[in-house]
């Protein structure tokens, strides 16, 4: 018995490092501009970023793709948010601030303020991003340019994650590595199946015509991980999307501390499989301590073979990310040991039917 399962977690890492290593390869280079153009409303729910706004509003505005519209929703700040934007906005008239007057009752507030964005913007495509995101020049030009190609309705990007502290080495490339090893991005552009979609909400770019009419943030309006949602939700009605994550164009630092990165991975962990607790435990347990069946049950020979396969895997998802290879291998093991913090810790806000993310308690 010991064997087969010893058999069983050596294929599970060669596939592992396939899916790595076509996502790191195949991933499409975004580098042509538009031939139109169309007005693109840029969308932006922010809340409590006085330390970000200002840096995304100064890096949209040295877009070469200037035929834009900057909405940005205030979402009950109790910083100098609105102020800031106020005082860009008398500079520059693409930018314009709303502010929200409380969050209705059903509601999550993120889906609210996009929601809200969404009925001021009048562009043919809307872009969706969030407050700490960075962009360099040519991002709208070249992602418009690849939705109009591929004649799709939705693009989503990971960015490139920006990590300076060490809690957040040891937990922010945890998305990427099961992003990486278990999706193939091409199969999101390529299939029709909504169990192979995958999106960011830090950057979504959509036709904004399908985006009228699906109305995807009030469908969903209650729901945590709306992104990924609205990527099956796009699936399921037969609409073509594509997901993208080796793209140097737009960056994010998503958290500052150690904390804040358990906390905001325990609402979403458990969407990569499906909703399952039972399969991401199975993922963590088989790619933790899988190790000790091969070792135990198969010749030395298949341990190392299964050493060399997580190196080059791991080195693969760095690629495929634009993150640094070195780092990643030095902090694999506290990596895997945070998934299971990140998972025992979602466990238990599930038992509490309660998350708390910038001050606010998401039922």
């Amino acid at each position: 018995m010991m064997e087969i399962v010893a058999w069983i977690i050596l294929a599970f890492a060669a596939l592992q490092f396939v899916v790595a290593f076509v996502n790191a390869v195949l991933q499409p280079k975004l580098n042509q501009k538009p031939t139109s153009n169309d007005l693109v409303s840029v969308l932006i729910p922010a809340r409590n970023e006085e330390q970000n706004i200002v840096n995304l509003l100064i890096d949209l505005q040295h877009q070469t793709y200037k035929n834009i519209e900057i909405f940005v929703f205030d979402d009950l700040s109790t910083d100098r948010t609105a102020e800031l934007v106020g005082e860009m906005a008398k500079y520059d008239s693409r930018i314009k601030l709303l502010s929200s007057t409380g969050l209705p009752e059903n509601w999550l507030g993120k889906n609210y303020a996009c929601n809200e964005l969404a009925k001021q913007a009048s562009g043919k495509y809307f872009i969706f991003l969030d407050a700490d995101v960075r962009t360099e020049q040519n991002l709208i030009a070249f992602t418009i340019s690849y939705l109009q190609k591929q004649n799709i309705q939705l693009l989503s990007i990971f960015p490139m994650q920006m990590m300076h502290g060490l809690g957040e080495k040891m937990v922010v490339p945890i998305m990427n590595y099961i992003l990486q090893t278990l999706l193939p991005l091409v199969l999101v552009l390529r299939s029709k199946y909504a169990s192979l979609a995958a999106a960011n909400g830090q950057f979504m770019l959509f036709e904004a015509a399908t985006y009228r009419k699906l109305q995807p943030h009030e469908l969903l309006k209650g729901e945590k991980v709306e992104d990924i949602k609205t990527a099956q939700l796009y699936k399921k009605h037969g609409y073509k999307m594509a997901c993208l994550s080796n793209n140097a164009d737009v960056s994010c630092r998503m958290y500052t501390n150690y904390t804040d990165c358990i906390e905001g991975f325990s609402k979403n962990i458990v969407m990569f499989f499906g909703n399952s607790y039972l399969l991401t435990f199975v993922f963590w347990l088989v790619t933790t301590v899988g190790f000790v069946a091969v070792l135990l049950a198969l010749p030395m020979k298949y341990f190392w073979l299964l050493a060399i396969i997580t190196i080059v895997t791991r080195v693969f998802v760095s690629i495929g990310s634009n993150q640094k290879s070195i780092q990643n291998l030095m902090f694999l093991v506290p990596q895997q040991i945070n998934i299971g913090i990140i998972l025992f810790k979602s466990m238990i806000n599930k038992k509490n039917k309660q998350y708390s993310w910038k001050g606010r308690i998401i039922e």
